[in-house]
């Protein structure tokens, strides 16, 4: 039972207008759609299959699992005997059997306005089905070859990704902010055999020079192909290759606690459902939306919400290249004025910083094409939240406060806009077929209000299914912590109506601007430095990024800390995993708070690096007199 008003905190309902034409228009609908999903997810997934081409129907179980390290292999097999053809279903099926061949798939918004243009369904198939060919020509043509995409947010990335899934091959897509060598770690754990890159883009006035990134050399005629040589003979007609349901789409990296990345891979059916069917619940899409994420497709946010789920519903998005804040602090509102944006989709840093600007660069601009509003990568606070929903929405658009991972492949825990009362700061209720569960330490589930380690009970079509080419790292990742459940690392508190509240990673990774960062891969790229011999990254709290990151070093006899070393460590932590993980604070530390076995306690560095003097029991501390050396040195000011 939810109530109309929580004693104590403020509960929000949609309007009336938007419940009319819902696809769930109240929360009895939900509870009644979602007991459906849970006890017959084949009926339910069923429906939403209707919706796309099957050139062969599936056999057996619509999802057959195992959750259970005890009981042997961990899997999840979806529509196992089916097989199809996402980029047929995203492409094909709405040019030619949903005549959607001459609707906008995107507009394109540049880095610098006025630099724009738009591509049509009919001309992205076009595309596509060209470079699909230049692909085939390079004799791209065994099913599940990898391919690599470091690109820019153009349309040819969409270009790309969907003409590898046209042929059968895996796109590996990275994050065009990466290093050189946060790259080739990608590309050589993928063993991917083709890279697709371009020559350089603007970030705001900051030009990144993606070719010399990649390889450091201008050109080099035996290696080097030219997209625009080989796409302009190319043929428009290519056959789609027909996948089964568990081939493997895309492998996309995400960082993990050990410091090497891990590829996540997703299969084609139940990521293509589950995609399809999250972006039309959650966003509430209907055919006359203009919909915009200002993801990145190098993140899984830009695969699931600019490229597979909107494209399968048959939607127009905005496709974004640029900055929030350029040229001005505007911009954002500028767009949605200019394509009468109706879907918007953003992150809570991006929401906190133009909270700093205040409402004017708002209210500058009419946004009256809003009608709902989102918010990914990470828990949003409740003071950005109320900012988003009375000043962007003015209090008239409802917020998706979404929680997912790259590995869900999709909303796992999320209000839906007409039906869910909303709770500032909430994720709110599980998605259809999601499962959750909160247990203690001892792996006990508890009930009622609650807090502990949010986990999974059964899976979903478009969850993960293994760790590229480790599945033993799979099942421990996920699995071995608490047998019979997905354990999602993060923590969670249930509160007395049901509500849940994810409370931020449990394990050692940071959530900085929505991006996850290992603290044991920035902690490597900082003892590769000759003067450093020993180092600890934890989190600090920041009022843009959520989290900023706080480094302790030890440096090697005789090595005297200045401002020369720090900014040649902040160097190399850029130049090894990328801009994003440069560190904020750096502390000289002569020496690091242990235990009596040399395990860092960094429940203590987290309190040093705020400043806060309740340590709690520090009884097992080999030797207690680094505290008071560690406060004095702390970092006040960012460096």
């Amino acid at each position: 039972m939810i109530p109309d008003k929580a004693p104590g905190e403020e509960v929000l309902h949609a309007s009336g207008d938007l419940k009319k034409q819902a696809h769930i228009p109240s929360f009895e609908k939900y509870k009644e759609l979602y007991i459906r999903s849970v006890e017959s997810p084949e009926e339910f997934w069923g429906d939403v299959a209707k919706d796309f081409f099957w050139k062969t129907k599936y056999t057996g179980k619509f999802l057959d699992y195992n959750f259970d390290v005890t009981k042997g292999e961990i899997f999840v097999k979806c529509m196992e005997g089916a097989t199809t053809n996402i980029c047929y279903n995203v492409l094909d099926r709405n040019v030619h059997e949903r005549k959607l061949g001459d609707k906008m798939a995107f507009y394109w918004e540049g880095n610098e306005p006025g630099d724009e243009k738009t591509v049509t369904y009919r001309e992205l198939l076009q595309q596509v089905c060209k470079f699909a060919n230049v692909l085939k020509s390079q004799d791209l043509t065994l099913m599940c070859d990898r391919v690599s995409i470091y690109m820019p947010m153009v349309v040819e990335l969409v270009v790309a990704m969907l003409a590898c899934a046209r042929i059968g091959a895996v796109h590996s897509i990275v994050f065009a902010g990466f290093s050189a060598e946060s790259l080739c770690e990608r590309i050589m754990d993928s063993q991917c055999c083709i890279l697709i890159t371009a020559d350089g883009f603007y970030r705001g006035n900051k030009l990144i020079s993606l070719k010399l990134i990649a390889d450091e050399v201008p050109w080099n005629p035996e290696v080097d192909l030219c997209w625009h040589s080989l796409f302009g003979g190319a043929s428009e007609e290519c056959e789609p290759v027909w996948c089964d349901s568990e081939d493997p789409l895309f492998i996309l990296y995400t960082s993990g606690s050990t410091g090497k990345p891990k590829g996540v891979l997703h299969t084609v059916s139940g990521y293509m459902l589950y995609t399809a069917a999250t972006f039309k619940m959650v966003f509430d899409y209907h055919s006359d939306d203009v919909y915009w994420c200002t993801a990145d497709i190098g993140w899984i946010t830009g695969h699931s919400y600019i490229t597979y789920g909107p494209l399968a519903n048959g939607a127009t998005s905005v496709l974004f290249e640029g900055l929030p804040t350029y040229p001005d602090v505007s911009r954002m509102w500028e767009i949605v004025d200019k394509y009468h944006v109706s879907k918007f989709y953003t992150a809570p840093t991006a929401i906190r910083l133009l909270m700093k600007y205040g409402s004017e660069p708002v209210q500058k601009y009419k946004r009256t094409s809003l009608k709902i509003l989102g918010t990914v990568g990470e828990p949003i606070n409740p003071e950005a939240w109320q900012w988003y929903y009375s000043v962007v929405g003015e209090k008239r658009c409802p917020v998706v406060d979404t929680f997912w991972q790259t590995e869900t492949g999709g909303h796992v825990m999320t209000p839906l806009p007409a039906a869910t009362p909303m709770k500032p700061g909430s994720a709110t209720f599980p998605f259809f077929g999601v499962v959750p569960a909160i247990l203690n330490e001892s792996g006990e589930e508890l009930e009622g209000p609650s807090e502990g380690y949010l986990v999974f009970k059964q899976p979903w079509p478009g969850v993960m299914r293994t760790v590229y080419g480790n599945h033993e790292r799979f099942e421990t990742i996920y699995f071995k912590k608490f047998p019979g459940y997905y354990v999602t690392g993060d923590g969670c508190r249930r509160d007395k109506d049901g509500y849940y509240w994810i409370t931020g990673r449990i394990d050692d990774m940071l959530n900085v601007s929505g991006h996850l960062l290992s603290t044991a891969e920035v902690e490597s790229a900082l003892v590769e430095h000759e003067a450093v011999a020993e180092a600890a990254v934890v989190g600090r709290p920041h009022p843009v990024k959520g989290e900023s990151l706080y480094c302790f070093v030890t440096l090697n006899d005789g090595i005297n800390y200045n401002q020369k070393l720090e900014a040649e460590l902040k160097k190399q932590v850029r130049e090894k995993i990328g801009a994003i993980a440069t560190p904020d604070y750096i502390q000289n530390a002569p020496g690091l708070p242990k235990t009596r076995s040399g395990k860092i306690m960094r429940r203590v560095l987290r309190k040093i690096a705020c400043n806060e003097q309740d340590l709690g029991d520090v009884s097992t501390l080999a030797d207690s007199s680094v505290i008071e050396q560690l406060f004095e040195n702390r970092c006040c000011t960012t460096v």
